[in-house]
């Protein structure tokens, strides 16, 4: 089990650092160029130029496009009509079509996203020359200059934003899937029945039983933060004590899941198709690790709020990339706390019981 315990997350969070990658590059499209004029050619350069697209070829004829999409060895494919360069010399309105491959919604949509706002700076440029040109007649031409400043992840790197996220979901997997199997396991092999004959107190069995996996959690703890800070090159930026402590009163509703699951299985197949069902899988999908929760429907979006993981990830990440205090955290370490607080109260209680 050491190998499982301690080399898994680290090898998880490598493979998932470099796998769950929400940045949309080197999109591979097509170029259909019927016009073949100096300003289609600036055209398609825009594209190859920005450092999103890769033109894989360069297709003849419109037909010719449906292969490239229907076959997958394109993503999008960009239509340049004939006289494009001649309307655009005249300065009149000229069109091209961009072909999008929709089955994979969110790349499509990045794509779109892209190829809008290079033809909309092409446009824009051509504007400017034509304005530039009139300069002489006394005509004075307005301009915004927008300076952008982004704060906590100035590269836009979906990384950043990911990497802390694994670290939420890596502790809550480990510790509360672990704690559920090892006491159902004690359960099988008739070791539970044992200890529950000797004299030994119920809540120091119990303690017995959880505080191992309190240290297995602040150790996976620590070998993430390595990784994420030497590996990745994502230092925590908050306060490292303010970490750990935080990480604690997490372990309070992983480590009373894991003991409630406990509870509720018999086998250790059991346990692990109820905290994988019930627990993990909702928690991915509901806490704002990848899909933002303001994007849920509203009775989602209340639902949320039942979900311990969902705080963690804002302290996690709030630690890592603003560098937040402990002021800025309190709202949602104490929501954690009192989470915390009642599931391992409740299994506890639940526990108690059963063994009794």
């Amino acid at each position: 089990m050491y190998p499982i315990i301690f080399l898994a997350p680290v090898f998880q969070l490598i493979i998932l650092g470099y796998a769950a990658n929400l940045d949309v590059k080197n999109i591979s499209m097509v170029v259909c160029d019927l016009d073949h004029s100096s300003k289609s050619r600036e055209l398609i350069s825009e594209f190859t130029n920005s450092g999103y697209f890769i033109v894989e070829n360069y297709p003849e004829s419109i037909n010719d496009i449906d292969y490239y999409l229907d076959y997958g060895k394109a993503a999008m494919a960009l239509a340049i009509p004939e006289n494009f360069g001649d309307k655009m010399q005249a300065h009149q309105q000229a069109q091209v079509q961009i072909i999008v491959d929709g089955s994979e919604s969110a790349f499509a949509t990045a794509s779109l996203q892209y190829a809008t706002i290079i033809i909309m700076r092409y446009s824009q440029n051509l504007a400017f020359q034509i304005l530039d040109r009139m300069k002489g007649s006394g005509l004075k031409i307005p301009r915004l200059n927008a300076e952008l400043r982004i704060w906590y992840n100035p590269e836009l790197k979906s990384r950043n934003f990911m990497v802390p996220g694994m670290l939420a979901l890596l502790l809550m997997i480990m510790t509360s899937l672990l704690t559920s199997l090892a006491i159902v396991k004690e359960k099988e092999v008739g070791t539970m029945e044992q200890l529950i004959v000797t004299p030994i107190r119920s809540y120091s069995l119990i303690i017995g039983k959880l505080m191992p996996f309190v240290i297995i959690g602040l150790i996976d703890v620590t070998l993430v933060v390595m990784v994420a800070t030497f590996w990745f090159k994502i230092p925590v930026k908050g306060s490292i004590p303010l970490l750990f402590g935080l990480c604690l009163i997490f372990l309070l509703s992983t480590l009373g899941l894991g003991l409630f699951i406990s509870t509720v299985s018999k086998t250790q197949q059991q346990a692990m198709m109820v905290a994988q069902y019930f627990v993990i899988l909702p928690m991915i999908y509901l806490s704002g690790f990848v899909f933002p929760i303001e994007n849920m429907p509203r009775i989602i979006q209340y639902f949320t709020y039942l979900l311990p993981l969902r705080y963690f990830i804002v302290i996690i990440r709030g630690l890592f990339m603003k560098g937040v205090g402990w002021h800025e955290l309190r709202g949602q370490a104490l929501m954690l706390l009192i989470f915390g607080v009642a599931i391992l109260t409740m299994s506890i209680i639940r526990f108690r019981k059963k063994v009794g």
